[in-house]
């Protein structure tokens, strides 16, 4: 199966049937991501008085209530409602459109004179080309599969140049993915100078732009451009666990 879309007077075909979902699962009791010191997730059986919520303990139905602290456990997506007091600033409210044109791009952070590892603009700079997507995935380096279970609390694990949301506000690119607990320091006093930057909070807040974090690409996903579906669950919260999905696109050229 082909479909395809026209950006930027270009035009690409993609294949619907083959998705690349680059959330984190989040399991019960099985090691999980975990940062900015959140309870792992955990799953509760319902029960009431003779009912109980366990097809495998004899219920009828499975029926759990769910745990989850979605800035600290796995992947999930934030509008600048994260750092605002405005009550109608929610990913519910601000996320209205869910398929974009986005480019996936591998970096390595780098080592500062403090110790931070911090991931530099001009690296971005360098490989996002002239015409700029909708949205950027950013995926660090080394790329392994611990960071499906890694604890960053308290590790002070690698960030963002804030002069990065400069460039990708300039630039109209509304959407930022990384595979990164957060785009600021994990202690910075309260900053937050990235995200700041990136929504452009508070003088010309860009109230559509989101920001994903601890997302995971695997290295089998290749860097270039995709069809970005980001589904959120439609919670009046500024956050939202969420799941990107992948399709890559592949250019259409005319026929001599």
């Amino acid at each position: 199966m082909e479909a395809s879309i026209t950006y930027h007077n270009q035009t690409y075909t993609f294949n619907p049937l083959e998705p690349l979902d680059i959330s984190m699962p989040l399991h019960q009791e099985l090691p999980q991501p975990e940062c900015f010191w959140a309870e792992p997730v955990s799953y509760e059986t319902i029960r009431v008085g003779d009912f109980v919520g366990s097809v495998a303990e004899g219920g009828s139905t499975n029926y759990k209530r769910v745990h989850i602290t979605p800035h600290g456990n796995g992947t999930h997506t934030e509008c600048y409602g994260h750092i605002s007091a405005d009550a109608n600033a929610t990913i519910h409210n601000c996320l209205k459109h869910f398929l974009f044109v986005a480019q996936l791009i591998t970096v390595a952070p780098q080592k500062q004179e403090n110790g931070d590892e911090v991931v530099v603009l001009e690296d971005v700079q360098r490989q996002i080309g002239a015409q700029k997507p909708e949205a950027v995935i950013l995926r660090t380096s080394p790329n392994s599969e611990e960071k499906l279970t890694r604890h960053y609390s308290g590790t002070n694990p690698p960030y963002l140049d804030h002069r990065i949301g400069q460039y990708l506000a300039q630039n109209s690119i509304q959407h930022l993915l990384l595979d990164l607990p957060s785009v600021d320091r994990e202690s910075d006093g309260g900053e937050l100078l990235c995200h700041h930057a990136f929504w452009q909070y508070p003088h010309s807040t860009r109230c559509g732009a989101t920001i994903t974090e601890l997302v995971y690409a695997p290295d089998r996903v290749a860097d270039g451009l995709y069809l970005l579906n980001l589904q959120i669950a439609s919670l009046q919260l500024d956050a939202s666990p969420s799941k990107p999905v992948l399709y890559r696109l592949s250019p259409v050229y005319p026929q001599l």
